[in-house]
């Protein structure tokens, strides 16, 4: 259960409904006792406005027992809360660890990204700039999730081009013609039995669903009239 929970807490976390994801991602914890989300619940206090509760569970115990790398994932969310408080200094800070800036791979990138917007909140332009030299505007956007997935192609298939390419015995068929070409004469060729031996019988209109039932008090009306 909680792995289904878990799922659903990411899932609304990368789509912004922060309130769900927290919800579903404390469900876990409580279930599970892991904190490996700590640094996803903080954002999701962020992204509802809560900076301070970002800190608070930022404070928690369990953060020494956290791997390196959702250690550096928390230092980010932290600077962005000390951001979102008009903090500029507190949140350059977060980010001047060692073992914050022993991040390797896109986390650097990321972490560059978060420390240049805490030094250009903090008025300091060219060391912003700086932080970003090291990388190519490649690594940035994709850091960023500005490159799409070329794994997620749209496939459109046309559907009036496959109605258009029904088979004509079928279309044929449907109109009352044999698959042959010859005109369905059975119908005609039928023998009609009399006014007098079926008497007048109402004509029932055709509901979804109740065809058995029609023809059965069709048949008992008839049998009233012979008698």
């Amino acid at each position: 259960m909680d792995v289904v929970r878990e799922a659903a807490g990411l899932a609304a976390y990368r789509t912004g409904r922060f309130a769900e994801a927290l919800r579903e991602l404390r469900t876990v914890r409580r279930l599970n006792g892991s904190s490996e989300h700590l640094a996803v619940m903080a954002d999701c206090e962020r992204g509802l406005g809560r900076p301070e509760r970002a800190l608070t569970l930022a404070d928690s115990p369990e953060v020494a027992e956290l791997s390196a790398d959702v250690q550096i994932e928390l230092a980010m969310v932290v600077s962005g809360a000390r951001l979102d408080l008009g903090e500029p200094e507190a949140a350059v800070a977060v980010l001047a660890s060692p073992a914050v800036r022993a991040a390797t791979g896109p986390v650097a990138a990321r972490v560059a990204q978060a420390r240049a917007a805490a030094l250009e909140a903090a008025g300091r332009p060219d060391a912003a700039a700086a932080e970003l030299a090291a990388f190519s505007p490649d690594q940035l956007a994709q850091a960023a999730g500005d490159i799409a997935d070329d794994d997620d192609d749209i496939v459109a298939f046309d559907l009036e081009d496959e109605a258009d390419e029904q088979p004509s015995d079928v279309e044929d068929n449907e109109r009352g013609v044999e698959s042959d070409g010859s005109l369905a004469d059975s119908a005609d060729d039928a023998p009609q039995d009399s006014d007098d031996e079926l008497g007048d019988v109402p004509a029932t209109p055709a509901v979804a669903g109740s065809g058995a039932l029609q023809d059965e008090a069709a048949t008992e009306s008839s049998w009233e009239d012979e008698a």
